[in-house]
């Protein structure tokens, strides 16, 4: 089943020469790791914006199962049927990282007594420790901030999940740790999972790599 699809998508900025992206057609799918490569510059960034919601194209279609984003309440669609994952982590510093992930629940009307033990259980599955999910994110690894995000991103239930560039902060041991769960959520719980990604050797991992140049996309 198809998650995202995208119809002959351009988007134009304000006064720019040319497309920032231009006439992008492709499938994005539940149970598969996505990742889109490309130098700066290449519209990687505008392309994730328009995933999200966050921009709408200036031509053609971004269709979430089967719905065109341009008439659904995006504010919604961002809230309960997409996360994101972030280089920076972009963790709230005066939470604890408990605090952190049942956050987003409480935004969608999760009552805290809920929240909790579900945010206990994600983050376990992301290998937080009881005593860690008591701290402040400072008091975390890079490589623990993100596993965090990652169970943050987990706890709306949005099935589709955008990467930024999810392991640029990280070393070799916890980018194939971090990898190795955005893989697991694809191919063991059927998430669909888009990588944003500078690092040919994580494209590598991916079940499909997108590259971009110029505005348009092409699968390698």
């Amino acid at each position: 089943m198809s998650a995202l699809t995208l119809k002959n998508v351009t988007y134009n900025y304000k006064n720019a020469a040319k497309p920032a992206v231009s006439g992008v057609d492709c499938t994005f799918e539940a149970g598969k790791l996505y990742a889109i490569v490309g130098p700066s510059g290449s519209g990687k960034s505008t392309l994730l914006s328009m995933l999200a919601g966050l921009d709408l194209p200036t031509d053609g279609e971004v269709n979430f199962s089967g719905d065109n984003l341009a008439a659904l309440d995006l504010d919604r669609y961002r809230r309960e049927s997409i996360s994101i994952i972030f280089q920076a982590f972009h963790l709230f510093p005066l939470l604890t990282v408990m605090e952190n992930v049942c956050y987003p629940m409480e935004l969608c009307g999760v009552l805290p007594k809920d929240a909790k033990p579900r945010a206990a259980k994600l983050l376990e599955s992301v290998g937080i420790t009881k005593e860690q999910m008591k701290r402040f994110p400072s008091k975390l690894s890079g490589g623990e901030q993100q596993r965090v995000a990652i169970a943050r991103a987990l706890a709306t239930g949005a099935k589709l999940l955008l990467a930024d560039e999810p392991t640029g902060n990280l070393d070799v041991a916890n980018t194939d740790n971090i990898m190795g769960i955005l893989s697991r959520l694809a191919h063991d719980e059927g998430y669909c999972v888009i990588v944003v990604t500078h690092d040919l050797e994580v494209a590598e991992i991916a079940d499909i790599v997108f590259g971009m140049k110029d505005g348009t996309l092409q699968r390698k």
